[in-house]
């Protein structure tokens, strides 16, 4: 299975050693801050990254975790 978004693909998978669980994925784009209000603003059970936090992180129920970093924090 694969979610996109603005040019990002992520691919999951939950065959055998394709990853483990608490694995991380390390995410850097722009416009994070905007997606974070907006999954907020969804309420869903598991997507609720810090609000005030310019480089949120989600964390799933099995302990994956997706940190975000936008670049425009960089320049």
């Amino acid at each position: 299975m694969q979610v996109s978004r603005s040019g990002l693909k992520l691919h999951l998978s939950q065959h055998y050693g394709d990853g483990t669980p608490g694995s991380h994925v390390y995410i850097r784009g722009t416009g994070i801050a905007a997606l974070a209000k907006e999954l907020n603003e969804k309420k869903y059970r598991f997507a609720k990254p810090g609000a005030d936090d310019p480089n949120p992180t989600l964390t799933d129920p099995f302990g994956n975790v997706l940190r975000f970093d936008d670049e425009s924090n960089h320049k």
